[in-house]
């Protein structure tokens, strides 16, 4: 299908008379618009057809494992039937598999992610609420006729909840929830698609460019598995409360009731969502959220044959990583100073930490208790002004002697230049 997920056949029965209707409806638009065309196609080209999309969706490139990227440089465990992957310990940030992760290609209803995005940001800026009724225009209607794509079912005319939106748009994957929530949003697609891409280069994303909020297939739309692994992080992080959404295993909207399609929720209770998508000429994508304990996971596993693969290839790598990993978060004011001397300053001192706070570092199993934590300081003294957040030095963390991780400290507040005697002071001390 383009731009859409695979319906769900056992579904079909809850949507009563409105799909008998639509289903009538298109079959009359089908032969006026000349679908005879499609009899008088030959058997050959039908079965030439059908072997390139099998060739497209069914024979991924084969990876060697001397070409998968593993945590402290481990032997790779597997190959995957998908064309990229990568998974990151969402804590962290350590990357702990990864191959063919900056290949660009079709994201499908992955931009939806952005869309998401984009809603629970002004959702956090109060510029609506879950109870702002969003109405159905004509454009978002007609996504609700098209059988090609996934949607909601919305109907033109009707005034919807944003919070329903949201979940046709993470459970049901609507392109027509997308375009709703742009419209009421932005304006319009085009003008929401420009807030994503601004969005996507703020995250860091730099190995994508959306086309429209629903990732219907346009040329020069791309993604890689790395950006995808970014903005999963960057959403969770942001707005924890998203799992709300994204784990939801089914939604029901206007007497119609549709599963998810990240079917790894109906296998795996660790799982949390994020979002899969499906294009013919990308083939089927999921990134997956997973916490167990301690450990946060985030992956990406980009163009499987199949709904099917994609949840099993997932699955598998979760796994694996949960078995293999765990993340420690050791008290680092045991290994560094309070604070650091500054120059010529308004104060004498400025405290230090870990940039992000607490820091967080990914070990094997069982080698939590064979930490050690060290700090470095910049040898080169520090003369003010000093910004807010100026590395000064580096946390490490080493287990038998070989670094494993590290993260920068910084200056926890500004400090402004001193008194004018102070300064001439200090400037003879640099000097001594």
């Amino acid at each position: 299908m383009a731009g859409g997920e695979v319906e769900w056949p056992a579904m079909k029965s809850h949507y009563g008379g409105k799909i008998i209707r639509i289903s009538a409806m298109l079959a009359i638009c089908l032969v006026v618009a000349g679908g005879g065309a499609r009899a008088r196609e030959s058997k050959a080209h039908r079965g030439a057809a059908a072997a390139r999309r099998r060739a497209r969706n069914e024979a991924p490139p084969a990876v060697a494992l001397n070409q998968i990227k593993v945590f402290g440089n481990l032997p790779a465990p597997f190959a995957l039937d998908a064309r990229a992957a990568m998974m990151i310990d969402a804590r962290s940030g350590d990357l702990l598999y990864a191959y063919n992760e900056h290949e660009r290609m079709q994201p499908a209803s992955l931009a939806k992610m952005m869309t998401f995005y984009l809603t629970l940001e002004a959702l956090q800026q109060k510029r609506i609420t879950l109870d702002t009724n969003v109405p159905i225009s004509e454009e978002a209607w007609r996504l609700s006729l098209n059988s090609s794509v996934s949607r909601m079912f919305l109907q033109v005319g009707q005034t919807v909840p944003v919070r329903e939106l949201l979940y046709g748009l993470m459970v049901s994957s609507g392109n027509d929830a997308a375009v709703a929530l742009a419209e009421y949003l932005a304006g319009s697609p085009d003008a929401l698609t420009q807030q994503m891409n601004q969005k996507a280069q703020e995250i860091g994303l730099s190995e994508t460019h959306f086309a429209n909020p629903d990732g219907l297939p346009v040329a020069g739309e791309y993604t890689t598995a790395a950006d995808m692994v970014k903005l999963g992080r960057a959403l969770l992080q942001r707005f924890p409360d998203a799992v709300q959404f994204t784990s939801a295993k089914d939604f029901t909207f206007d007497k119609i009731r549709q599963r998810n399609f990240n079917t790894l929720l109906f296998y795996d209770s660790r799982v949390n969502g994020i979002k899969t998508g499906h294009v013919q000429e990308a083939g089927f994508h999921l990134v997956a959220s997973a916490v167990a304990g301690d450990v946060h996971l985030i992956s990406a596993v980009l163009g499987t044959p199949s709904m099917e693969k994609r949840r099993v290839e997932t699955e598998k790598l979760l796994d694996w990583a949960f078995r293999t990993f765990t993340t420690v978060s050791p008290d680092w004011r045991k290994s560094a100073p309070a604070a650091i001397r500054v120059y010529e300053g308004d104060i004498v001192e400025a405290p230090i930490a870990p940039a992000g706070g607490a820091p967080h570092f990914t070990v094997l199993q069982g080698q939590e208790r064979r930490v050690v934590l060290a700090t470095t300081l910049q040898a080169q003294p520090l003369v003010a002004p000093v910004p807010k957040g100026t590395v000064v030095g580096e946390l490490s963390v080493t287990i038998a002697g070989k670094p494993i991780s590290s993260a920068p400290m910084v200056t926890q507040v500004a400090v402004g230049p001193g008194g004018m005697i102070h300064r001439a002071i200090d400037a003879i001390r640099l000097r001594l």
